[in-house]
């Protein structure tokens, strides 16, 4: 098991490549269920979510080719299992997605239910609500979700929340079902804009993506795909932040703006300079910043997945910041450890008020969810002295040689065996 080491306390300055984005590379893997025919992905970043949905796809029987780095090719014509087992589906929630394809093309899915994560409950009852909508029959059987129809038919199916894996789940599974199906309150996420375009260029016919309503008409069959993974807006962001934390110069290629306004707002209101052309995104920062508050939600609201690294930024603003956590009830585990760095942190219900501070300081801490881990490298950068940041198997799910990239900006980090 590997750490991360960072020696706090360098300014990060220069140019930075953002990868494919993991989250939307994820449902673009899983719809090549939908077709017999080859489907090639570029910008796929080398990350263990990527590695683990490539077994997935292996064990139901399709074949992945990796070509070139970034570059998958997938082939689902000899398709013959239904089943995502709870090994796979415990260590990556996203297998989830398999069920809506497979139910579509072949009539059958059996699915583990991926139960609670270390950042809240994520039920996948809204998902199964809208396949029973569409006709299909539902068994829960030994912790799994077995579903059935012969063809689903088009429905109107409306979501309890604008939940993204519903929503993508819903949305592909509709694209092959008999007749119109019309999805009210959808998720309006970039990663499901960027699905539906994959689908679309499938012969999917879909309308409304990126807005609360999404309608789809039924086909009898999909063809292949060639498509490229839109940048990770995470990954952006999380660079973008690092940039303001350290009063850097950074130049964040193929960030765009359109994905991130909520985040931009916050670091613009902090006291950053952010800049936008069409090769990226930069951030220049040479004060302390300045507290700001925010509260996560939908998009286009404040990213869930960013909140943990805005906090670390607030960790060193000059006065007291509130950062309300309202997607996951349990998104707060981040805060123990920037305390042991000395971070000011007060917590009360999904709430947490920090207080700034001129500097942090190195320490020893422990990752518990992918983006609680990057917040504390973040926070190493800033500190003084040296972090370890330990159990950093949550950072390679989601984060492409992120030692490196931070590295080519300045950065003093390196990945050392625990």
């Amino acid at each position: 098991m590997d750490k991360i080491v960072v020696q706090g306390g360098r300014r990060l300055e220069g140019r930075v490549a953002a990868s494919g984005a993991k989250n939307a590379a994820l449902p673009l893997i899983f719809a090549t269920i939908l077709t017999d025919k080859p489907c090639r992905l570029t910008s796929v970043p080398e990350v263990a979510d990527i590695r683990t949905a490539c077994r997935l796809l292996e064990m139901l029987g399709a074949k992945v080719e990796r070509p070139a780095a970034g570059e998958l090719i997938i082939d689902c014509s000899s398709v013959s299992e239904f089943e995502a087992p709870y090994d796979l589906v415990r260590t990556m929630r996203a297998s989830f997605l398999t069920l809506g394809p497979l139910l579509a093309r072949f009539g059958r899915a059996c699915v583990s239910k991926p139960g609670g994560c270390a950042i809240g409950s994520r039920p996948i009852d809204i998902h199964l609500q809208g396949f029973l909508t569409m006709g299909a029959r539902v068994e829960n059987v030994g912790g799994y979700a077995d579903v059935a129809a012969e063809r689903l038919r088009g429905a109107h199916v409306i979501l309890d929340k604008p939940s993204v894996g519903a929503t993508e789940n819903i949305v592909m599974a509709a694209c092959l079902a008999d007749g119109h199906t019309r999805v009210e309150n959808a998720a309006r996420e970039p990663e499901v804009v960027d699905l539906v375009d994959a689908l679309v260029s499938m012969g999917a016919k879909i309308n409304g993506a990126g807005s609360s309503v999404i309608e789809i008409e039924g086909v009898p069959a999909l063809d292949g795909f060639d498509h490229r993974v839109m940048p990770d807006r995470i990954e952006v962001g999380t660079f973008l932040i690092a940039g303001a934390m350290t009063r850097g110069d950074i130049f964040v290629e193929h960030g765009r703006a359109e994905h991130l306004g909520s985040l931009i707002g916050a670091l613009e209101a902090s006291g950053s300079t952010v800049r936008a052309d069409a090769k990226g995104l930069g951030v220049y920062t040479d004060t302390r910043p300045l507290a700001i508050s925010v509260k996560t939600a939908p998009y286009p609201g404040f990213p869930t997945d960013l909140q943990a690294q805005l906090m670390a930024l607030m960790t060193l603003a000059n006065g007291t910041s509130r950062i309300c956590e309202t997607i996951f009830e349990n998104r707060f585990m981040h805060v123990s450890e920037l305390q042991r760095m000395g971070a000011s942190i007060k917590l009360s219900g999904n709430t947490a008020e920090v207080e700034g501070r001129v500097t942090l300081k190195g320490a020893p801490v422990m990752a518990t969810d992918l983006r609680a881990s990057v917040c504390l490298v973040l926070a190493g950068l800033a500190a003084q002295d040296q972090t370890e940041v330990l159990r950093v198997y949550h950072l390679d799910r989601g984060y492409e040689n992120l030692e490196g990239k931070l590295a080519s900006l300045g950065a003093r980090v390196s990945r050392e065996p625990a």
